[in-house]
């Protein structure tokens, strides 16, 4: 929890010096510290404890005391003065994706916006046109930006919403009054983004455990106290439900608050033509009234003689009828991961060694990981030139001859230009294991340009993948339109596979093209796209995207053997 709201804070704080004009330096250490300690999956105030604070990437003497600080007193002085520089109508309008520090302050000085209900008002009436500075286009953005806020408020990203669940499940299995505990709800079910988060727990002494649940110091406000069930929100503005059932009704509970609202609605309707009902408490015969289950989720499924439907995929999408044939797929787990495809180093963007990248992998039981740091023209995320380039594939040479039991691919992250172009040549190109083709501007381009860009792309003998292919980072910018079905023709044809992005903020490609994807055949890598150590940890949230899309270990690049692999990626 004290990692997401310090996080924040450094990125707050970055905006306000944005639009004081302070030192771009200065901006971007507030950034890159923010992005380093919202990838921990260490809590930051055990870490501080440690006085490890200035180990991490990007923290030094200043910002650790700041983190401190934040740690001892729940603010940050620095902070507070800061925010008294800038209007509140200016920071809650910075909110808005694509509206920026500068954007904000000028739409609040020239038009004396005092919210943003006040500015789509103000936008729709055509008030906001001829404002020095604000373009045509720039008030399109700001109304679809302004629809895109509220589409997403109140929801919460998966990274984020298990870290919390996560933290607090912790806590409350400590308790020897709680018996069985487990998360409920569309966090269960692995969904992109959750409202709220539900647990569920077993316990002789229901009350204790709501007593500690509603006191936790993640708390910032009760919703609700009951005996049995109880709400509350964090600090981090997130709702938490607690439920407490009888042993006797742990799975039938379990099934109920899981979801989806269409897959329980199936359920209850094969129930019924079986003379029983379904519900939270158990499984019921109609005509008796009689539990016939209850304690178990499988024994509910058996009750209406079908297998146990893993929770990701219980989204009435053809999983019941599946069940029914006993063809439920065999879903990729994260034990079956031999790799990972996407890790920048302290080359480019990232802050880890060759090295050390290794080590991480190896640790995690993997066989290969590919180095793939940004080509030449991503200047802003230290791009590559063609000779530091062929440095780094005769340094990773080099390595593997120490390197036992891991080996290091090396490849690059390589832009695709306006015109579908690859921003190295093919004499470059080729000298890579393995070549990730990726968009990264021209976001507002037409859904023709950007569909053409891409299959451009896998024309190239030497692509092997197309990283996060709609470009979507959730809470922040919407994904660029493209035509799938044609890019994933393609795919199969150029035997190219495309990226689950497993980044929280991405997970792009999502669930449903992933599910396409499989229909048409085309090969799904799951990466990272690690810049720190601990980011190599997000795969899970891949495997999760990939279980969501019925993806099973044939259908996954990279959950294949090197060997395998090698063959695999051949164009």
């Amino acid at each position: 929890m004290k990692n997401l709201e310090i996080a924040e804070i450094f990125n707050n704080m970055a905006d306000i010096l944005e639009i004081k004009g302070e030192n771009p330096f200065r901006i971007r250490a507030y950034r890159k510290a923010a992005q380093n300690i919202e990838g921990l999956s260490e809590d930051i105030a055990k870490i501080a404890r440690e006085k490890k604070l200035e180990d991490l990437p990007g923290i030094g003497k200043d910002l650790a005391g700041k983190m401190e600080e934040y740690i001892a007193t729940s603010k940050i002085e620095a902070y507070e003065k800061l925010k008294k520089n800038v209007s509140k109508p200016v920071l809650e309008l910075m909110d808005i994706p694509g509206v920026g520090p500068k954007t904000a302050m000028v739409l609040c000085d020239k038009l004396k916006v005092k919210s943003i209900r006040d500015l789509k008002k103000k936008a729709c009436e055509g008030e906001i046109k001829g404002i020095p500075g604000i373009k045509e286009k720039t008030i399109t953005n700001i109304l679809r930006g302004i629809d895109f806020l509220r589409k997403s408020e109140g929801r919460t990203l998966l990274g984020q919403a298990i870290k919390i669940s996560e933290e607090i499940i912790a806590r409350l299995r400590k308790l020897p009054e709680v018996k069985r505990i487990e998360p409920a709800g569309s966090l269960r079910r692995k969904r992109d983004t959750v409202r709220d988060i539900d647990i569920l727990i077993t316990s002789g002494n229901p009350r204790k455990v709501m007593d500690v649940f509603t006191r936790l110091p993640e708390v910032r406000d009760v919703l609700a106290d009951g005996p049995t069930k109880s709400s509350i929100i964090t600090k981090g503005e997130v709702q938490v439900d607690v439920r407490v059932v009888k042993p006797s009704s742990f799975g039938s509970a379990l099934c109920y608050l899981t979801g989806s609202k269409s897959h329980n609605i199936r359920l209850r309707k094969m129930a019924a033509q079986k003379g029983l009902k379904i519900n939270e408490y158990g499984v019921f015969n109609i005509k008796t009234n009689k539990r016939v289950a209850g304690a178990e989720e499988k024994d509910v499924y058996k009750t209406l003689d079908l297998p146990w439907i893993p929770p990701e995929i219980r989204e009435d999408r053809g999983e019941i009828e599946a069940a029914m044939k006993n063809k439920l797929p065999r879903l990729l787990e994260l034990k079956d991961i031999k790799g990972d495809l996407h890790a920048h180093s302290d080359s480019s963007d990232g802050v880890l060694s060759f090295e050390k990248i290794a080590a991480i992998c190896q640790k995690r039981g993997y066989e290969y990981v590919v180095i793939s740091d940004h080509s030449k023209t991503l200047r802003v995320a230290g791009g590559l030139s063609e000779k530091d380039l062929f440095a780094n594939i005769k340094k990773v040479q080099k390595l593997n001859k120490r390197f036992k039991k891991i080996r290091l691919l090396i490849g690059s992250e390589v832009d695709i230009t306006s015109d579908g172009e690859m921003d190295y040549e093919n004499d470059i190109l080729k000298e890579l294991d393995f070549v990730i083709a990726a968009i990264h501007s021209g976001f507002k381009q037409s859904k023709a340009v950007q569909t053409k860009r891409i299959l451009k792309a896998m024309d190239n003998k030497y692509v092997n993948m197309i990283a996060h292919p709609t470009g979507r980072l959730m809470g922040v910018r919407e994904g660029y339109e493209i035509d799938l079905e044609r890019i994933l023709k393609q795919a199969k044809a150029t035997n190219t596979a495309l990226e689950i992005n497993a980044y929280p903020e991405r997970l792009d490609l999502n669930d449903a093209g992933v599910g396409r994807a499989k229909e048409f055949g085309v090969m799904i890598g799951i990466a990272t796209d690690a810049h720190v150590e601990d980011q190599f940890e997000n795969m899970r949230f891949g495997v999760s995207v990939a279980r969501r899309g019925w993806l099973e270990k044939k259908d996954v690049l990279n959950a294949h053997g090197l060997e395998n692999f090698l063959k695999k990626i051949k164009k």
